[in-house]
């Protein structure tokens, strides 16, 4: 079942998220504002404006209390996810012209960092506190960094790139120690670590989802429908059974991991390309961004 969209957003979404707590939905956009709704009323704070450029990535901390954004101004914010205050401002991130975006930020599980991947083809953590680079840059890409995620246990981290490729970091030295994944045809656009730690999913311009198994990096299984355009986000369910997926051709599809099946029909409403996607903490509910320029919540059966 579709919500309607949620009410205070002006321009294309570029990135949404649950609070782990299941209490908020934070997003970024076009407009350089970070957004917090309540997840049940849908009520609307901030704007929390300080970026000068567009907002790329959005993500809280593993307590809710904080919300960590990533801009095409090079620089990443770390918001109080209550009050809007600024807590720490790191960067800018300077790798050249055209390359000084933070494009994905994620705090690790203990919350004592944050890993920034940059449009200078380089990955970066920070420490949360004081918006200092602790360890990196880490050199591995020769593309435009999408997306990157900590493991579950804060070990690893995951990084996709324009240049097709996923690798696999020791978050505590900078070096690669899986990968690089190879395989996709077209960049890869969104990963996302299982939460079970055993695996991770990519989505790609190529049209297809992969599954990999980390320690291997072989591919476990491949997702694609005969209609699905170019996937532009994916992430797993909590209980790591399911993967919803936001693609270009505007819908929103939930897959079976073990079967590579859609377990449902494509979820429709938006009206352009799915930007960014999520499941609540207990897995009944998605969040949707998209160039529409609406976030919708979605009730989904994953059982």
């Amino acid at each position: 079942m579709i919500s309607k969209p949620l009410e205070g957003q002006i321009d294309k979404v570029t990135s949404v998220a649950f609070s782990p707590n299941g209490k908020y939905i934070v997003s970024g956009s076009w407009d350089w504002i970070v957004r917090v709704w309540d997840a049940e009323t849908y009520q609307v704070s901030g704007p929390f404006t300080r970026h000068t450029d567009m907002v790329r990535s959005v993500a809280f901390s593993p307590d809710s209390k904080y919300i960590v954004s990533g801009s095409n101004d090079g620089r990443m914010i770390v918001w109080g996810a209550e009050t809007g205050q600024v807590e720490v401002i790191s960067g800018p991130f300077k790798g050249g012209r055209g390359k000084n975006v933070v494009s994905s930020v994620a705090f690790s599980p203990s919350g004592k960092h944050i890993v920034a991947g940059c449009g200078d083809s380089k990955i970066r953590i920070c420490d949360a506190q004081t918006g200092e680079v602790v360890s990196g840059p880490f050199i591995g890409h020769d593309h435009f960094i999408t997306s990157v995620a900590f493991s579950p246990d804060g070990k690893l981290i995951v990084s996709g790139s324009y240049d097709r490729m996923i690798q696999v970091w020791d978050a505590e030295v900078g070096k690669v120690i899986s990968g690089p994944f190879t395989g996709h045809t077209g960049s890869v656009n969104s990963v996302a670590f299982s939460p079970d730690g055993e695996r991770v999913a990519s989505g790609s311009a190529d049209k297809t989802i992969h599954v990999w198994d980390v320690k291997t990096g072989k591919v476990i299984s491949r997702l694609s429908k005969g209609d699905m355009e170019a996937v532009c986000s994916v992430a797993f369910s909590p209980d790591s059974k399911r993967i919803v997926s936001g693609s270009t051709d505007q819908t929103i599809r939930v897959w079976d991991v073990e079967t590579g099946q859609v377990v449902s029909q494509p979820l429709r409403g938006h009206t352009s390309l799915i930007s960014s996607v999520a499941f609540s903490p207990d897995g009944k509910h998605i969040v949707t961004g998209s160039h529409d320029k609406t976030i919708r919540v979605w009730d989904v059966d994953i059982s």
